[in-house]
């Protein structure tokens, strides 16, 4: 039987950062055979816009709410020390130019900690280009690929094809075979969930 397991997420959503640790054990329990496909959600357009001032306090009660029920940790300087944008496109950008270095997996965990842990500006492209230069990539390339055309058609393709599988918000988890595509229940704390649906699908 054909099938994969689709992870769609945005490396800027506070949920996804969540639920990063489970999804980690998740991955250790699933079936070997299995293989498993990170498609970017695009959870923001581009913007130049500061982050109103709405949406700055909604986002930080969000980090609150994450923190009080999953126990994730979150520094709260990056509202001092930087200025919001309402803006994830470059992130997911950047993932998908390290991936062509062999660094996606990386830098989403760069982008995820220098985000939530650090203070720092992912929406920037001059933070993405020093965590890739802390990754050890080629800058001058890993550059060219974030503002290739290319590169955002690829973004786009995939936001498509995780609507198209019907993922409502971030994370989603996909479960793909030939009977067709199969949205997956997760608990942000307990990984039996989402596994005990995956070993009754694939067996």
């Amino acid at each position: 039987m054909n099938a994969t397991l689709y992870y769609i997420h945005d490396p800027m959503c506070s949920w996804c950062w969540g639920f990063a640790p489970t999804w980690q054990r998740i991955r250790a329990g699933l079936p070997a055979d299995l293989p498993v496909e990170h498609l970017l959600g695009g959870l923001a357009p581009n913007s130049d816009a500061p982050m109103p001032a709405d949406m700055r306090t909604y986002l930080q009660q969000t980090w609150r709410t994450i923190a009080q029920r999953l126990g994730t940790r979150f520094n709260f300087a990056f509202w001092e020390n930087c200025q919001p944008r309402r803006a994830t496109y470059p992130a997911c950008r950047a993932v998908i130019a390290a991936d062509q270095q062999g660094a996606g997996q990386a830098m989403i965990t760069a982008i995820q900690h220098a985000y939530y842990l650090q203070a720092r500006n992912p929406s920037d492209e001059t933070t993405l280009c020093e965590l890739a230069k802390e990754l050890g990539l080629d800058v001058a390339r890993f550059v060219q690929a974030l503002q290739a055309p290319a590169t955002q058609r690829e973004l786009q393709r995939q936001i498509a094809q995780g609507k198209a599988f019907g993922a409502e918000g971030f994370p989603s988890l996909v479960y793909v075979d030939d009977t067709g595509s199969h949205l997956i229940r997760y608990d942000y704390l307990d990984p039996e969930v989402t596994l005990t649906q995956v070993r009754r699908l694939h067996s």
